[in-house]
C-alpha cells in the first residue's frame, strides 16, 4: 500500500469507529479514576456523530473520512470534543480535495494536528495527556519509510505513550484535580489515540 484512498481511509475511520465504541465503557472507567467520568459518554456521543456525518454510502476522496470526524469532535463539546476535532481537522485540510493521501501528507496533517492540539490545549509530552501518545504517533510518521510500516511504527509508538501515561503526574485537564489518586491509570484521551492508530494498522 503506497496511499489511502478514499476506501482505505473510510475503513480506517470505520474500524477506528467500532473500537471507540466497544472500549468507550473502559475509557469511562479510566476517567472516572482519573478525571470526571464523563469521557466514555463523549466518546460515543461522538461515534455516533460520525456515522452520521459518513453516510453509508463510499467517499469521493480520503479526506472526507477525517473531515467527518472533524466536524463530529468539535460538535461534542466538553474538554476533548475541540481537541480532538482540531486534530482530525488538520488531517483533513492536509489531505484536501486529493484523491490518495501518501506518507509525506499523512505525517504532515498528523504534525498538524498535534501542533493544532498543543496550542490549544497548552500540553507538552509528559504532562499526562492525549499529546503523549499523539506526538510519538507523529514522529514515527514522520521517520519516512513505507506507508504500512509507518503506520505499524505510529500504532506501536501511540500505545507506548499512552502506557506511559500511567506514571505520569497530570499537569493538564481534570486529572489535576485527583493528583496522586490517578498514579498506574491510564490516561484515556491518550488510550483513544491509540486506538486510532491502531485502527490504521490494523489492515
Amino acid at each position: 500500500m503506497t496511499g489511502l484512498n478514499a476506501a482505505t481511509a473510510r475503513a480506517w475511520v470505520v474500524r477506528f469507529l467500532d473500537a471507540a465504541e466497544s472500549e468507550a465503557g473502559a475509557l469511562g472507567e479510566l476517567d472516572r479514576l482519573a478525571g470526571d467520568g464523563d469521557f466514555g459518554t463523549s466518546v460515543t456521543t461522538a461515534v455516533r456523530g460520525t456515522w452520521r456525518e459518513l453516510g453509508d454510502g463510499p467517499l469521493d476522496r480520503p479526506g472526507a473520512a477525517f473531515a467527518a470526524l472533524s466536524t463530529a469532535y468539535l460538535g461534542t463539546g466538553g474538554t476533548s470534543g475541540p481537541l480532538y476535532g482540531m486534530f482530525f481537522r488538520a488531517l483533513a485540510k492536509a489531505a484536501g480535495d486529493a484523491p490518495e493521501l501518501d506518507l509525506a501528507t499523512l505525517a504532515d496533517g498528523v504534525g498538524a494536528g498535534v501542533a493544532a492540539v498543543r496550542r490549544l490545549g497548552g500540553a507538552e509530552v509528559g504532562e499526562r495527556t492525549m499529546v503523549d501518545a499523539l506526538q510519538p504517533a507523529a514522529d514515527a510518521l514522520a521517520a519516512g519509510g513505507t506507508l504500512t510500516g509507518a503506520l505499524d511504527a505510529a500504532a506501536l509508538a501511540a500505545r507506548a505513550g499512552a502506557d506511559a501515561t500511567a506514571g505520569l503526574v497530570a499537569r493538564r485537564g481534570r486529572a489535576t484535580y485527583v493528583g496522586d489518586a490517578a498514579t498506574g491509570v491510564v490516561d484515556p484521551g491518550a488510550a483513544l489515540v491509540a486506538l486510532f492508530f491502531e485502527a490504521a494498522a490494523d489492515r
